[in-house]
């Protein structure tokens, strides 16, 4: 008996390890870098370049060019964009921080039509407004007591690049400019920038106002998206009007590029959008350039006073001159995908309509390519499930695709349904319970019936192994016992 109760307990252990390996429990029940910016970013700071030597950017290690024959560049640091995808077309040491001198401004006009609704409303200056402006430092003739609207400070802000237009602004955005250099810290943090810190809202020096090439690209395309500022930034002249202590006044931009036409340094294809200039950042520009459909965003930083070419005129303008038409030279302007175009499918689930879903293009796809590379030779590099549920009704987005050569990513667009397709109730009710059934839960509830089920086999073997001894020895008891009477022998 006691060896028919070993086989029987043998085979159950067996039974029950073969069904934990059907139905695995969960683990838990299973037995511009810190450099300090006035050292590295000062143009007063010990530089071991040899400006002597010349150079390309081919020779020129601190370069990166997404094609041959990219210019050679005074600034200290650069960027060139293609903002459709965010292609780096050029970059020279676009992530260290330097002094951004007045492109600060940006971020300054940037909160500022972000937070005020009514560019008509009046402004009045304070005291305060001046006291961190220096006497000589670039300025719109506003005095105090002037009342200005806030689209005129706008322009002084940007054109002439007024220095008290940017403390009255801070001051009327965020009721001091202490609490607006918050908001801008904020804001570029927002936008993604990693290299920036501000101090003030119009970029006179302080040794802990600095950004990067790459974080004013992130800025500037920010604020390129609203009208007023690409208005702005645009103009060569502003009229402002006539206030409570100043006659009309003419104000002019400071952007050589545009000013005038006439000059061999223009450039037409010039939209703006900011100039900056100390002593400790040298001469810098953040510029945007359109060609056809092309668009370009630029970024030179620490740039000499005097260019090679144009000795009146910064470094600043020529390098954003050569650096766009170099842009526009070697890559093109193409269309990668069109709006209801099919790109790909993928399969669906619960319809008997169908078993997969055609994705068309949500829209226009268009980015800047180099003119040797072909569209049909892109990769396409999907981010989509592999599997998707009905209901799906047509426009809805399903994933995004991304097109690359060689490593690089030339510009994503989301993939959506082309048409509608209904959900099977059997289906989805046939899935609902095949979840349930291969779900943690019903596992567990599995497991704990067939160890309940176990227990009481076990329970019943020993038990009623004690149950027959007792039986059978009781029955002997009886057969033992004197008063038993036993049959005569014959």
């Amino acid at each position: 008996m006691k060896n028919e109760i070993l086989r029987r307990l043998s085979a159950l252990a067996l039974g029950l390890a073969l069904l934990l390996n059907a139905a695995p429990l969960p683990q838990a029940f299973a037995i511009e870098d810190d450099t300090d910016a006035s050292s590295s970013d000062s143009a007063d700071s010990t530089d071991t370049t040899d400006k002597t030597v010349v150079t390309t950017a081919d020779n020129d290690p601190t370069v990166t060019a997404a094609a041959a024959n990219a210019p050679a560049l005074d600034a200290t640091a650069a960027l060139l964009v293609s903002p459709e995808s965010d292609m780096v077309l050029y970059e020279k040491n676009a992530d260290e921080k330097r002094y951004p001198a007045s492109t600060t401004k940006i971020m300054t006009a940037l909160l500022t039509l972000e937070n005020v609704s009514d560019l008509s409303a009046v402004v009045t200056a304070e005291a305060s407004d001046f006291e961190n402006v220096t006497a000589d430092s670039s300025n719109a003739g506003i005095k105090v007591g002037e009342q200005v609207t806030v689209k005129d400070l706008l322009y002084a802000l940007m054109l002439p690049s007024a220095n008290e237009a940017a403390y009255m602004l801070a001051r009327h955005v965020g009721g001091s400019w202490e609490q607006f250099v918050d908001m801008m810290n904020e804001r570029a943090a927002e936008l993604g920038c990693t290299g920036t810190h501000f101090c003030n809202p119009c970029g006179l020096h302080e040794d802990d106002h600095y950004t990067t090439a790459h974080d004013l690209y992130l800025i500037a395309k920010e604020a390129m998206k609203d009208a007023t500022f690409r208005d702005i930034v645009s103009t060569v002249q502003h009229r402002m009007a006539k206030t409570n202590l100043h006659e009309e006044r003419i104000i002019l931009t400071t952007n050589q590029l545009i000013f005038s036409s006439f000059q061999p340094w223009s450039y037409a294809n010039c939209l703006g959008i900011k100039t900056g200039h100390t002593s400790q950042a040298g001469n810098c520009f953040v510029g945007y350039a359109e060609y056809g459909d092309a668009k370009l965003f630029s970024v030179v930083l620490g740039c000499s006073s005097s260019s090679k070419e144009y000795p009146t005129i910064a470094a600043s303008f020529t390098d954003t001159k050569s650096l766009c038409q170099w842009g526009f030279k070697n890559f093109t302007s193409k269309t990668l995908a069109r709006q209801g175009e099919e790109v790909t499918y993928t399969k669906v689930k619960l319809s008997t309509d169908t078993n997969q879903v055609i994705l068309i293009a949500k829209n226009d796809l268009v980015s800047l390519l180099p003119r040797e590379l072909d569209v049909k030779d892109l990769e396409l590099q999907s981010d989509i499930p592999e599997e998707v549920a009905a209901p799906i009704k047509a426009g809805d987005t399903i994933g995004s695709v991304t097109y690359t050569y060689d490593g690089r990513d030339y510009g994503t667009v989301e993939l959506v349904a082309l048409n509608d397709i209904s959900r099977s109730t059997v289906l989805f009710y046939a899935d609902k319970l095949s979840s349930f059934f291969q779900s943690i839960v019903f596992k567990v509830l599995l497991l704990a019936a067939a160890a309940f089920f176990l227990l009481h086999i076990f329970t019943g073997l020993v038990f009623g192994g004690v149950r027959r001894r007792r039986r059978r020895r009781s029955s002997r008891s009886r057969y033992n016992d004197s008063t038993y009477q036993r049959r005569p022998r014959k």
